[in-house]
Order: C-alpha cells, then sequence, then structure tokens
C-alpha cells in the first residue's frame, strides 16, 4: 500500500470517528440529580435557620428581605429553594453570573432544613407531591410539546434564549426538580401553578422527562437527537463526505494500476 492509499484511509477513518462521536447521545449525564429529602433518617438534624446566615444571608440579608447583591425570598418558598439548592445553583460564588446546574453545596439533610427555614420566611409555592408513574406518557408528550418545547427544544437538550441566557438541558433533572421548577418558574422560565397544570397533568409532564433521557431510536443513531436539520446536515457532510472520500481513493487506485499496466506494455 502506497502512502497516498494511507492518507486516503486515514482521511476516511478520521470522517467515521467524527460521525461516531456526534452520534453520542445528549445529555446523558446523571450528576448533580438530588433525590427529594427524606427528613428523620439522619443522625444529625443541621439548623436551617445557621445555615441560612452562612451561607445566604450576605446576599439575601438576614431576615430574606433581600440585599442590593440579591433578590428578597419572603414569597420563594419551598419548592424555589429546593430547586436553586439541589441543582447546585445556589449558593452563588459570584452574585454577578448566572445561575448553572453543579454539584450541591450542601447534603440532602441541609437543604432539607435550609427548604424549612426559607420556607418559614414568607408565602410561597409549597413542594410539589410528584409521582411520574401516575403519568400519562401521551399527555406528558402533547402538555411538554406546548409548553416546554419552544425553549428546551423537543427533545430535552436546552436551547439558547434572549439576552445571552439559555434554557439548560432536562436530560440530568429529577422528578422532584422538574416539577418544582414548573411551580416556581426559575429565571426566563414562565411560572405554571395548579390552576394551569393541575396535579396530574404534572406528574404527565414529569413522566414525559424522565423519558426524554434515553426514548427509543428505531430509525438507527439518535445523532444526539438535536433534531432534523442539524442532524441532515450530518448526513449530508460527513455520509456524502465519506462517499467521496472513497470514490477518490478507487479512482486514484485504478489511475495508478492503470499506469503500471502502461508501463509494462511499452
Amino acid at each position: 500500500m502506497t502512502s497516498g492509499d494511507r492518507r486516503w484511509l486515514a482521511a476516511v477513518a478520521v470522517t467515521f470517528a467524527v460521525v461516531a462521536w456526534m452520534t453520542q447521545p445528549a445529555g446523558t449525564a446523571t450528576a448533580g440529580t438530588v433525590a427529594q429529602p427524606a427528613p428523620g433518617h439522619d443522625t444529625e438534624d443541621p439548623d436551617g435557620r445557621q445555615l441560612y446566615l452562612t451561607g445566604c444571608s450576605s446576599c439575601h440579608g438576614e431576615k430574606g428581605a433581600g440585599t442590593e447583591r440579591g433578590p428578597s425570598l419572603k414569597n420563594s418558598g419551598e419548592a424555589s429553594a429546593y430547586y436553586y439548592l439541589s441543582t447546585g445553583r445556589m449558593p452563588l460564588a459570584d452574585e454577578q453570573s448566572q445561575p448553572r446546574r453543579k454539584e450541591p453545596a450542601y447534603s440532602a439533610t441541609e437543604i432539607h432544613a435550609l427548604v424549612e427555614y426559607v420556607a418559614s420566611l414568607g408565602e410561597g409555592p409549597s413542594l410539589p407531591h410528584v409521582n411520574p408513574a401516575n403519568g400519562d406518557l401521551a399527555e406528558g408528550g402533547v402538555l411538554y410539546r406546548s409548553n416546554c418545547a419552544p425553549c428546551h427544544t423537543a427533545a430535552g437538550i436546552g436551547g439558547a434564549l434572549s439576552y445571552g441566557s439559555a434554557a439548560p438541558s432536562l436530560h440530568s433533572s429529577g422528578p422532584l426538580q422538574t416539577a418544582a421548577a414548573v411551580r416556581v418558574g426559575p429565571g426566563q422560565m414562565p411560572l405554571f401553578g395548579p390552576e394551569a397544570l393541575d396535579r396530574e397533568e404534572l406528574d404527565s409532564i414529569v413522566r414525559y422527562v424522565q423519558y426524554l433521557r434515553s426514548p427509543p431510536t428505531p430509525g438507527g443513531a439518535a445523532l444526539g437527537s438535536a433534531g432534523p436539520i442539524p442532524e441532515g446536515f450530518v448526513a449530508w457532510v460527513f455520509g456524502v463526505g465519506a462517499l467521496v472520500l472513497a470514490v477518490l481513493w478507487i479512482g486514484k487506485r485504478q489511475t495508478s494500476r492503470n499506469g503500471k499496466g502502461g508501463h509494462g506494455r511499452s
């Protein structure tokens, strides 16, 4: 095999390697998913107020009334506190940065204590009771596509919003985190109270969001479930590109063989 042949083979191999990398399913990471706190299962009962004063009061004030560095928590309630704490979006290292999902700074027991304390500061949405097993998957799909897909995309992988913000991927969101987000409307997300989505509908949406983590792919590789346009782009660019490389390589080999045969006849 000549050095030219090796280069063509290497180009084809790189092309298929890139295609394989791009077909890995998106959002497979589950880090940061926190189960619903279960009080009474730990030997220690942390002081929610003390945890708040240590880690939250510098931005939200000693009594939760807010400061120049952070908003009031008087009407945040259990659902908001649980969502931000369990997803690691709070506390922030820099109050100017956008809250993003990361490993929680507190244990499940500490989160439970903080949630109870924030709820005691005033009125706010309570932590919803959610049971995805009671939801209807088909109904959840309809509700999700109507209310959630415009920002989080049909596959739940997230998408760009206005003013430099982004709707996060839902593939790492636990059932209670999803339900809490629906009830509090964090960031630019609208709030959906019980009058907009009742408990049964909430169960259905949560079930569908969990389904989006690993949906069946009867048509073959999911290509990250990014949608028909980017998936078609991948097929055209890499598929046709691989065919062009293969045709050029075959043509080069045929030319080389013809050249050798011609020399032999002369």
